[in-house]
Order: structure tokens, then sequence, then C-alpha cells
């Protein structure tokens, strides 16, 4: 069947308004003949209001579940960016109501969660995405480009770095909301599923074995400075301690105003309600002292299918900056660092430098490199013209990837070789 361009603005609606939420719907709210938010649902009156951006004609929801007993769809698609426990209910139960769905991810923190969700999109055959913002960086189309030229020849070694960042580390994996499994996912899920994700796209070659070492090594209290306190502002040791918290929230709200990372630790967005979160609530206490239980190192060595290797590695201790990667071929090799890329061709010793340009920086902060704008553009597309090409992300490539990093922690976990089983 032809696609039909769908002339109305589509329609969304926001489950989740936290950060994650809260960057997609900044792209609905700027393209408003693209897309319209007409609902968002979340608990807290606060995040509901700030997605709403002062349109009363933004339906709100305490619950997602209000959106899916209504009688008649509300909107053409749903943008699920609740906490990654929190996705199998709403993917199922919307997705059987006929949404098109966007999805942060992970998917889910298990297997089984993950391969339940999937199923039910292959079932009721509704549009969706997952949010692996990686694939729609101009960065990563410049990558791509340059491998599916043929100037490297075939793709025989991967080398991939995710330098997660000291202070980002102590904000989201430390204090924040994914410091634990039990609460979250593993951090191979967590944080870096974008990048074995990535690592299959761009090669186009699918990993087939892996095998994982990780350790949470750094963050544990036995790690303490004597004579630290138990939380940063009552601290003698602030000024020489890397992970202090006003180091990072206090500098941010006094030089940038009310952005992330401070509108996750405070409704308030000024310098007192920066200092009431830190006095009161989990980001100020010790980096030493949280509850935290995901690794702060990781790295997975992997095969393709064709018997091709490579190594990924995750580190916090780093600066918060773009991935690093180095893809070895048989006729050249690339070095890219988000922003560039240097070939050198063996057949000519010739050495060329690739510019993407300005697309912002690699964390939520900055659009992540131009991947979430570029994620929404797509998503909306399909949405729009009913044309599925337009998301690069789908529910079988995404499972694919997820099957990678549940095999990655059995991994880890039993210190063996771990096949990765197919979808």
């Amino acid at each position: 069947m032809k696609a039909t361009t769908k002339t109305e603005p589509v329609r969304i609606a926001l489950v989740g308004a936290g950060n994650r939420g809260q960057s997609y719907t900044r792209w609905v709210h700027a393209n408003p003949d693209r897309a319209r938010l007409v609902a968002v649902a979340d608990p807290r009156s606060h995040q509901r209001d700030v997605v709403s951006a002062g349109d009363p004609e933004v339906a709100q929801y305490a619950d997602w579940r209000e959106i899916a007993a209504l009688d008649e769809r509300i909107a053409d698609a749903v943008i699920i960016a609740t906490q990654d426990r929190q996705h199998v209910e709403p993917a199922v139960a919307l997705a059987e109501r006929g949404y098109a769905i966007l999805m942060e991810k992970p998917l889910a923190p298990t297997e089984v969660e993950s391969r339940r969700i999937v199923e039910a999109i292959t079932r009721t055959g509704v549009i969706f995405g997952v949010c692996h913002v990686m694939r729609y960086m101009p960065y990563t189309d410049l990558v791509k480009s340059i491998i599916d030229s043929g100037v490297l020849g075939e793709v025989i070694n991967v080398q991939h770095l995710e330098p997660v960042g000291w202070w980002h580390m102590a904000h989201s994996y430390v204090r924040g909301p994914w410091r634990r499994e039990d609460l979250a996912a593993p951090m191979l899920l967590a944080k870096s599923s974008h990048d074995i994700d990535w690592i299959r796209y761009v090669t186009g070659k699918r990993i087939a074995k892996v095998a994982s070492f990780g350790s949470l090594q750094h963050f544990r209290p036995e790690n303490k400075p004597a004579g630290a306190a138990d939380r940063c502002l009552d601290c003698a040791l602030a000024t020489s301690c890397p992970y202090a918290a006003q180091k990072l929230y206090l500098k941010t709200v006094r030089e940038e105003g009310d952005v992330w990372p401070v509108t996750v630790i405070t409704d308030e967005g000024t310098e007192a309600g920066v200092i009431e979160a830190l006095r009161t609530g989990p980001y100020g206490i010790c980096a030493y002292d949280a509850d935290n239980d995901v690794v702060d190192n990781q790295v997975v060595a992997f095969t393709f299918d064709d018997g091709t290797a490579g190594t990924f590695t995750m580190t916090a201790f780093s600066e918060q900056t773009h991935r690093r990667t180095q893809i070895f071929g048989s006729h050249g090799v690339l070095d890219g660092d988000g922003e560039s890329a240097r070939v050198v061709d063996f057949r000519t010793g010739e050495a060329v430098v690739h510019q993407v340009g300005p697309t912002g920086a690699a964390n939520a902060g900055g659009d992540h490199g131009g991947g979430d704008g570029g994620v929404m553009n797509a998503f909306v597309a399909a949405v729009a013209t009913g044309d599925r090409s337009f998301i690069r992300s789908g529910p079988l490539e995404s499972l694919d990837s997820h099957l990678t990093v549940f095999a990655a922690e059995r991994s880890r976990h039993e210190g063996r070789i771990v096949e990765v089983p197919r979808y």
C-alpha cells in the first residue's frame, strides 16, 4: 500500500515527563507544523506543567492508564519515557490500543520483558521505534557512509570507547535513578546499550559471541576519604574531591541557570533550590556513601558472525565527551571522535579528515550530538507518512542489540564466553 502523507501535525502524547520526555517534547514545540503535543501523563504536576509549556489544550493525566482507558485514541502516537522498569505495561497496553510508539531505551531490564514488548508490537503491527539516538546523529551518518563506501575495505576490527565522565557518573549512576540494577538496569543496558547498538548499525555486522569484564571499583564506602562528611555541603574536602556535588550543580545554576542536570535535582531551578536539594536529597550525599551497585568500568570483547572482532570499553573515569572509535579495515583505518573522522587509505597513504560540524554536546543537555532531534524527526515522518523506513531502530533491530547486552551481562557474572541468541 502506498504511504500517504498526513497533512495535519502528528498528535503526540507523552508518558513520562522527566528529562528525556522533556527533551523530545522540546522538539515537538519547536516544530508545530509537523507535530503537536496533545497530552502528557506523569504523577508529578510540575513536570506535566513544564512539558505542557503553558498550553491549556494539552490534556494532563497522573497515570498513563487514563489515556489507555479513553474510548477513543487521543493521539496518533505516544512517546514512552518512563523509568526503565516502567516500560512494559504501557508499551503493551498502548500498542493494543493502536498507538504508534516511540520508546526511550532500553526496551526493558530483562530479556523476557523485552521480548514481550516486541511480541506485542509485532502482533498489533503499530509503528514502533526505540530511542537509540546515536543511530540518528549526523556523525553516525558520516561514519557509516565511509564504511559503506568501501574505502576501508573489509572491516576487521572495531575499538569503541564510551567516556561517561566523572561528574556524569556521579550524577546519574552513583546518586541518580540508574544507580542500582534493581531500580533500573545494569550499566551496560542503561547507558551503553547505545554503543553496542551503534557498533552493530555502522558496521552492518551482527555480534555473535561476547566476553565481558567489569566491576564497581571506586564508588564504594571503603574508598571514602578520611575526614569526608556524609553530605557534600558539610564536607571540608569539597575543594579537593572531584565528586563534590556543589561543584556541578551550583556552578551550573550560577552560570547557565535552570538547565540539565539542575532540572533533575530540583523543581525550583534557583541557587536556593539547588542548595536545599543538596542538603536534603540524594544528589547531595557523599559519592562514597550511596547505595549504588552498577559498575563504573566495563569491557566487552566480541566476535561478529563473520569471525572478525572488536572491543567496547565503558569508563566513568574520563571527561564527559563524545565517544571515540577506531575501525580497522583491510584497506584503511578510521579514527573518529564524535565530530570528525580521520581516514587513512592504505592504497595511497593519503589521510583525509571528514568534519561533521557543530551538532551539540554528547550529553542530554546538548541533544546527544543531534541524535535526539534526529530520532524525533524520523519517528514523526514515519507516523505522518506510514513509511516505517524512516525509523532506523525498529523492534527487531533494537531487540538484537539488547540480546547482545544481556549476553554480555551473563558473561560478566558467569565468567565465560556467551553466544548471542538470535531474535
